[in-house]
């Protein structure tokens, strides 16, 4: 498809919100030897979209300006890289729009703030065996995860690597693929690591806590707990009550009443895992509420759930937070597509946006009050 233009969204700087958008027309991209062009179909937006916009991973992403954002897409392969086998033209397919620099060690910058702004905490070598602040971040502060490099899901054509691209059954609409990427994955990635749930339903039953339940991963990470044979306890908004009750929780908070913003379970339940998808809970919200060896697993971990991982670490608490850093895969990839073809799991769509309004779904996504999923549509 050399030389045809086609219709995208971009912006040319840090910061601005949906204003900062423009819709631009641009040369379709052309496919390295292990990727494949997408014709896109739906592209979903989330939370870590616009942050990297107002510079959350500066100066790592973007790795260059202007920049089409977003990476969750659901579409159609109309060209193959000569490397690629999996995929044909005309192939439906499920992608992540993400160049893997494999397990690379990335160096999170926040943590290494809240380790120098607590520096004096650490004894330097000279004065005993404790380790230095340098020596310790090296080995806590380097966590294997993969960035993603290059977004373009906002457009009518986009190139995915064959190695985060699945099919997509017939069962599975573009929109509800597209849904799925991050937020399903982060959700799937929270319960078999961390938690240590397993998917299918053995093991001892365990009492779950999903903050921020109606929102993308909140309300994967409810359907997949109930999966896991686990008692669920939920939060969310009144107005989501009913919804996330539908979703399988056994039991919902309404997060402005005190009991909820206490996370108290109604029934009295100590929670073994806590997936926490919103920010603003202090730990010691979250630790009266936890069984004796419990962990609160963090999607959005900033400075002081860093810290506080650091702390229960090194004072070997039984009770961990754990902050959870995506890494995307193929096969974690097929099963949640798999998992919605047997209807098993859903993708909850709050609104569908076209391409042309772009900038009215990014705002709905900075409002920050969406239930389910933010779809835009070429």
């Amino acid at each position: 498809m050399a030389g045809k233009i086609m219709h995208a969204v971009q912006y040319d700087s840090y910061d601005g919100g949906a204003a900062a958008l423009k819709h631009v027309e641009v040369p379709v991209p052309t496919p390295k030897k292990d990727e494949v062009l997408l014709k896109l179909e739906a592209a979903s937006i989330n939370p870590v979209d616009w942050k990297i916009q107002k510079g959350m991973l500066r100066p790592l992403l973007p790795t260059k300006f202007p920049f089409i954002p977003t990476t969750d897409v659901g579409g159609e392969v109309v060209e193959v890289g000569s490397n690629v086998k999996s995929f044909k033209a005309g192939d439906k397919v499920v992608a992540m729009l993400n160049t893997l620099v494999g397990q690379i060690l990335f160096i999170c910058l926040i943590f290494a703030t809240s380790l120098l702004h607590f520096g004096p905490w650490f004894k330097p070598v000279s004065e005993g065996p404790a380790q230095s602040l340098h020596s310790f971040s090296m080995d806590v502060v380097i966590v294997p995860c993969s960035l993603p490099m290059n977004g373009g899901g906002l457009a009518e054509y986009a190139v995915a690597n064959e190695s985060l691209t699945v099919p997509r059954p017939a069962e599975v609409s573009a929109a509800e693929g597209a849904g799925l990427v991050i937020a399903g994955l982060t959700a799937l990635q929270a319960f078999v690591n961390p938690a240590e749930v397993k998917l299918d339903g053995t093991g001892p039953r365990k009492n779950i806590l999903v903050t921020a339940a109606s929102g993308g991963v909140g309300h994967y990470a409810v359907q997949l707990a109930k999966l896991c044979n686990t008692h669920v306890t939920a939060t969310c908004g009144a107005r989501n009550i009913d919804f996330v009750k539908s979703l399988g929780a056994d039991e919902v908070l309404d997060y402005k009443t005190p009991e909820g913003a206490a996370l108290k379970s109604p029934s009295g339940q100590k929670y073994d895992a806590v997936i926490h998808c919103t920010t603003g809970i202090p730990w010691s919200t979250f630790e009266p509420n936890l069984s004796s060896s419990g962990k609160v697993v963090d999607i959005t971990p900033g400075v002081n759930a860093m810290w506080t991982f650091a702390v229960k670490k090194l004072t070997f608490s039984k009770k961990q937070l754990v902050p959870l850093l995506l890494i995307p895969k193929k096969e974690n990839l097929e099963l949640i597509v798999g998992l919605v073809k047997e209807g098993k799991l859903k993708t909850v769509v709050d609104s569908r946006f076209p391409l042309s309004k772009a900038e009215d779904a990014w705002s709905k996504s900075i409002d920050g009050h969406a239930t389910g999923k933010i779809v835009v549509e070429p």
